[in-house]
């Protein structure tokens, strides 16, 4: 099967003129909804880093009070990208979500720069994450509306790219900000309110996706695709029914994930090692450049060799770092281990959502990538909390073994368990 056919749905993102095409071939929707990703991570990353010490030198908060905040923003975060995903399939409306979804953290992120106790920065991540939560599934639904199957991984590669480019001006505008005005944490926080406003601002330009089937199909309703019957009234509760093959990757996704702890422990891990302080935030923008450099290639090698060989890739890298991790002590070898980790990120990122997109039918992918990113979520939570009860038990060589072990045992799974769909076979 060519790799380069388009998909047979009587909507071709190429041709349609309610997506044109801007720079480097990407549709100019793509392009819109990274740099509005650009932007939101440049706000958020330029307060992240600073949370800690915000909290325990201005705030005089403890230490725990940073983990019930962190835990209480994620933990809405991924339960409410299920149903985001959901009510942007039925309510056909996906942008309108996804400017709520950007309004309401970028309206509310700079409020840490008033807060006055830690329990209102609490408030003010969680209503962030809140907003983080709506957007992201009905975003991914349009981003696949726009594409093909021979060009999502590309696309999603792409706007992964542009998040980590993101979170690497973040930290360095906020840094050269704090050079010129030490201490000046809120002030710096209060103007992240500006590129919330411009990424808002550009997602008034987006497309929805009903308008871009419509704009194909000549403003009538999308056709159905040559030997499929029309489309029906949808059933009670059939929104939720997604194909095997989904429910299965989505299982062995499961196995990886609980082996896929936070990023933190391996900054522990150098920290631990011997690598100085001072050089840790250089290493965390050295990985996001790594990452950013590697998305659009991974995310483009998914379309032409298929989505499971590029994960499977990303997952092997995975497991080689963790092993790494386990194994070795020197400072530098470390070091060199953490950046090989960028390109797990570059591989799969963007190949597994194009590959949610080729698995779920069109009206159900807000559901499907509010299902899989909260599979995501979830489970990296229980990962990291799993995984700091075995290095407090049993040290970190056998807490990074075992998410090495469960990589592999994710990657042989994926490919004896998960049918890749053909190009023409994709929705």
């Amino acid at each position: 099967m060519d790799p380069t056919r388009r998909e047979t749905t009587g909507t071709d993102p190429a041709s349609n003129p309610a997506v044109e095409r801007g720079r480097f071939g990407l549709p100019r929707p793509v392009w819109l909804l990274g740099m509005t990703s650009l932007l939101t991570d440049t706000a958020s990353e330029a307060i992240y880093p600073l949370l800690p010490i915000f909290l325990t030198q201005v705030l005089r908060a403890s230490a725990l009070s940073l983990g019930l905040i962190e835990g209480a923003a994620e933990a809405a975060n991924s339960l409410l990208k299920i149903v985001a995903g959901r009510l942007s399939d039925r309510w056909k409306r996906r942008r309108a979500i996804v400017i709520a979804g950007y309004a309401l953290s970028s309206a509310v992120r700079p409020l840490v720069g008033v807060a006055g106790t830690w329990g209102h920065v609490l408030l003010v991540r969680f209503t962030d994450r809140v907003g983080k939560g709506i957007r992201g599934a009905p975003r991914d639904a349009i981003l696949a509306a726009v594409a093909t199957p021979s060009t999502r991984g590309r696309i999603f590669g792409f706007h992964r790219a542009m998040d980590h480019v993101g979170a690497i001006a973040g930290p360095l505008l906020a840094a050269l900000f704090l050079v010129f005005y030490p201490g000046q944490y809120r002030t710096l926080f209060l103007l992240t309110l500006i590129p919330g406003a411009f990424a808002v601002w550009m997602l008034f330009k987006v497309p929805d996706d009903e308008e871009v089937e419509r704009s194909a199909a000549g403003g009538q309703p999308p056709a159905a695709p040559p030997g499929e019957p029309a489309a029906r009234p949808p059933r009670p509760g059939a929104g939720w029914a997604l194909p095997r093959p989904f429910y299965l990757f989505l299982g062995v996704l499961v196995l990886f994930t609980l082996g896929n702890s936070a990023d933190a422990f391996l900054l522990l891990r150098l920290g631990d090692s011997g690598v100085p302080a001072p050089a840790i935030p250089l290493l965390w923008a050295a990985l996001h450049v790594v990452k950013a450099g590697s998305s659009i290639a991974g995310g483009a090698r998914s379309d032409k060799v298929g989505r499971r060989r590029v994960i499977g890739a990303g997952w092997m890298i995975y497991a080689a770092v963790y092993g790494g991790f386990a194994t070795a002590g020197s400072p530098a070898v470390l070091i060199a281990w953490f950046l090989v980790y960028g390109l797990y990120y570059g591989l799969t990122e963007g190949a597994e959502k194009a590959l949610i997109a080729d698995l779920a039918p069109r009206d159900r992918r807000g559901t499907a990538f509010g299902i899989h990113q909260a599979v995501v979520g979830v489970g990296s939570l229980l990962a990291s909390v799993c995984f700091g009860l075995i290095w407090k038990q049993a040290g970190p060589q056998a807490a990074f073994a075992t998410g090495a072990s469960l990589a592999l045992a994710a990657s042989a799974l994926l490919f004896a368990l998960v049918r890749e769909p053909r190009r023409d076979e994709a929705g």
